[in-house]
């Protein structure tokens, strides 16, 4: 007799599993299905959404931005000139050392872009002012080259004074700056909030510096352009743009760490967003092309003075005053400044500063703004808070996260913009005259 079939057939055994992983899976979809799981996977979707921009720009665009820039412009010089001729009529002091108030174009070079207008003539000082405890004190390697040299060659071209020239540039930079914010925030979001946007930009409270010898409109048109370019993922055109920005004012670094954080996250979606070796490769060498230039400045400065941490230590003579002296430790300046000032309440309001901006980025206006503008305010952010002490100049150094003003709940009825364009131009009224004829911005 022949065997059962069931006999014919060899038993084939299922491989053993090793089942150590399986809790783990486990309590990761148990953490996906939480609350708070599903609020970042929604978090997540928003951020990573197609951009919900209208392109392209209609024609006529750029008009209208023109005519808003030269508007805004107007009423910067027209305030400016009012306090001017108070201040000289009051015969207030003005500037570092409150000096007697000379012409407008004096008091348009104030400040910073009177050392703008030094560095522009003279360069940087081979060595450093030091008081009696060794302490460097306030200097021009605190600022950096590209804008001064910028004065110096159209100076040199045109025969124009260092002054006018200075402003001329500002202008030119706020103009540009103002229309690709204006592009950056069209490829993102929808037009009312792209447009309200730029205008609240305009009239903002420190938009007078747009008319200054200042260097803010040309860092802020070099960084949205960089920003640009990055959704459009044209990383290796970001490269020469962000060198520049590196040397014209501090910040560039935060851009880098937005950069690293797109390709982080790029990487983990190549299976659902491809991540061609061209753009990986690119992406990469443009961070960090962006990361050493954005050190370099301090090397610089130590190298030509000799003294060690030059730039760094000429960052912290503005702090005396606040302070004392004292080592720099990343992320302790406001923590410091406030306990200084404020002891434990000082501590608690900082605290609170850092939730209030965390919510801010996790609102879902803002983050439906995408993921360039969300990682770049939360680099800028961090950047801003490890490095930097608070004082008047923060508000100054706010400026280039305009494009969160594209969050939509700015621009959402007639009569909330009429209220925050308002109150721009009353706290611009405010900010001339206590960031600038009668104290530092």
């Amino acid at each position: 007799m022949s065997a059962p079939p069931s006999e014919l057939v060899p038993t084939v055994r299922p491989a053993p599993t090793d089942d150590r992983l399986a809790p783990l899976r486990e309590r990761g979809r148990r953490l996906l299905d939480s609350r708070p799981g599903r609020a970042l996977q929604q978090y997540g979707r928003d951020v990573l959404r197609k951009p919900q921009g209208v392109e392209p720009i209609e024609r006529g665009a750029f008009v209208r931005v023109l005519i808003l820039w030269a508007i805004a412009r107007a009423v910067n010089f027209g305030l400016l000139w009012g306090f001017y001729s108070i201040a000289k009529a009051s015969r207030w002091g003005f500037g570092p050392d409150s000096e007697r108030l000379g012409t407008f174009w004096d008091f348009l070079t104030g400040w910073d872009a009177d050392r703008y207008g030094q560095i522009a003539a003279q360069g940087y000082p081979m060595s450093l002012p030091m008081n009696v405890s060794g302490d460097i004190l306030p200097n021009n390697w605190a600022f950096l080259p590209v804008f001064p040299f910028l004065v110096r060659t159209l100076s040199g071209a045109t025969g124009l004074g260092w002054q006018p020239a200075a402003v001329l540039i500002s202008l030119a930079a706020g103009l540009g700056a103002t229309w690709v914010m204006f592009l950056l925030l069209r490829t993102v979001t929808k037009p009312r909030a792209a447009w309200w946007a730029v205008v609240f930009f305009s009239f903002a409270p420190l938009s007078f510096l747009f008319v200054l010898g200042y260097s803010e409109g040309l860092f802020m048109l070099l960084l949205f352009s960089g920003m640009l370019l990055a959704i459009k993922r044209k990383y290796l055109s970001i490269l020469p743009i962000a060198l520049v920005a590196a040397y014209t004012r501090p910040g560039i670094l935060a851009l880098g760490l937005a950069l690293g954080i797109i390709f982080l996250v790029r990487f983990f979606r190549r299976r659902v967003d491809p991540f061609p070796v061209r753009e990986w490769a690119s992406l990469m060498a443009t961070g960090l092309t962006i990361a050493v230039a954005g050190l370099s400045w301090n090397h610089i400065a130590q190298y030509v003075t000799g003294t060690h941490n030059a730039y760094i230590r000429t960052e912290l003579g503005w702090w005396l005053d606040y302070v004392g002296n004292g080592e720099f430790t990343p992320f302790t300046p406001w923590f410091r400044q406030a306990g200084t000032h404020l002891g434990v309440v000082g501590i608690v309001l900082v605290i609170a500063l850092v939730v209030a901006f965390a919510a801010l980025l996790w609102s879902r206006p803002v983050r439906r703004l995408g993921l360039m503008v969300v990682t770049y305010a939360f680099s800028y952010g961090l950047y801003i808070f490890a490095v930097f002490l608070p004082q008047q100049s923060t508000f100054r150094l706010l400026m280039p996260m305009a494009p969160l003003m594209a969050d939509d709940r700015w621009s959402s009825t007639p009569r909330r913009r009429a209220a925050i364009l308002a109150g721009c131009l009353a706290l611009q009224v405010v900010a001339i005259l206590l960031l600038w004829t009668r104290g530092n911005p």
